[in-house]
């Protein structure tokens, strides 16, 4: 049984940028990649917007950037996924997929929030090239063009919102013969001259040769009256929802009902003295790679005071 002094369970902005504070403080972290070395920012295809890059460069170099300033502090990285914890007493239990055990005094959970797909074969072939889970990511690169969003809760209103103060045309495919969304946010949709409901629509699959120039649809699937048709568009943007990786962590952790680990009084404190939570796992509004390495640099900063305490 390998004991660890900081424990750092993700490898996302919010992952790298603890491990490098931590190192800082001297804290002999230890960080485990996880499923998506990176994280989701890997499946971008250009950011413009993370200061200090004003050259446009993808979410993978900026993850391979972070990485190497990990490891200029000596940081050790582990490949490998956290499968199980026991956060029921200190020293914290944690197992791994290689079989290996630890033990941990601090932790930092950095390990994220997936985006939901609808299942299509299509998604993974035009990820980055014309299919995205994040407007405020991507949605620049849509200006004066034709997009849609999927989805019908505020999540996807929202989305739309953004998308028609940059783009041409957007399309609001809704599976639902009605929104799920707030009042007030269907009211600012459907008043908005640029965007377009398609309402009790779904979407079959995705054409284009060097990227998305359309999405095959379908009216009222299974009915009478169904109808299939091609839409041209340009960009397709998913706004289903995302669910926070926190299953494992769950049963001591306090979560809310959609899964985002809940912390305390604006800190990156958990229910559970030194364990702690950073980025998209514990992040449901913003979900931006700036806003998860600063809250990387609270826990850090965090799991620094209380060790201290030990």
């Amino acid at each position: 049984m390998e004991h660890i002094r900081c424990l750092i369970i993700g490898s996302g902005p919010a992952g790298y940028t603890a491990a490098i504070y931590a190192s800082r403080a001297n804290l002999q972290p230890v960080l485990y990649e996880g499923l998506q070395p990176g994280g989701q920012l890997t499946i971008t295809d250009s950011i413009e917007n993370f200061p200090g890059f004003p050259e446009e460069l993808s979410g993978t170099e900026l993850m391979d950037r972070m990485r190497e300033q990990v490891e200029k502090f000596s940081v050790e990285i582990r490949p490998h996924i956290c499968v199980k914890s026991d956060l029921s007493r200190a020293p914290y239990h944690f197992w791994f997929d290689d079989q290996t055990e630890v033990t941990a005094d601090a932790v930092i959970i950095a390990t994220g929030a997936s985006a939901k797909f609808l299942g299509l074969d299509d998604e993974k072939k035009y990820m980055g090239q014309g299919v995205s889970a994040c407007a405020t990511c991507d949605g620049f690169f849509y200006r004066k063009r034709t997009v849609a969003v999927v989805g019908g809760g505020d999540t996807a209103c929202g989305e739309a919102l953004y998308l028609a103060g940059l783009a041409a045309k957007v399309y609001l495919i809704v599976r639902k013969p009605f929104l799920r969304a707030s009042k007030i946010m269907q009211d600012r949709v459907m008043q908005n001259p640029k965007i377009e409901i398609l309402f009790e629509t779904n979407t079959l699959g995705l054409f284009g040769e060097n990227g998305v120039e359309g999405a095959h649809l379908v009216f009222r699937k299974g009915e009478n009256d169904e109808r299939r048709y091609d839409l041209p568009i340009d960009g397709f943007f998913l706004a289903i929802g995302h669910k926070p990786n926190s299953d494992i962590f769950k049963p001591w952790v306090e979560t809310d009902e959609t899964g985002f680990i809940k912390t305390l009084d604006g800190t990156p404190k958990t229910n559970v003295p030194g364990v702690f939570a950073a980025g998209d796992v514990a992040d449901p509004t913003y979900r931006q790679a700036i806003v998860a390495a600063g809250s990387g640099c609270k826990a850090a900063m965090e799991a620094e005071k209380y060790l201290m305490t030990l």
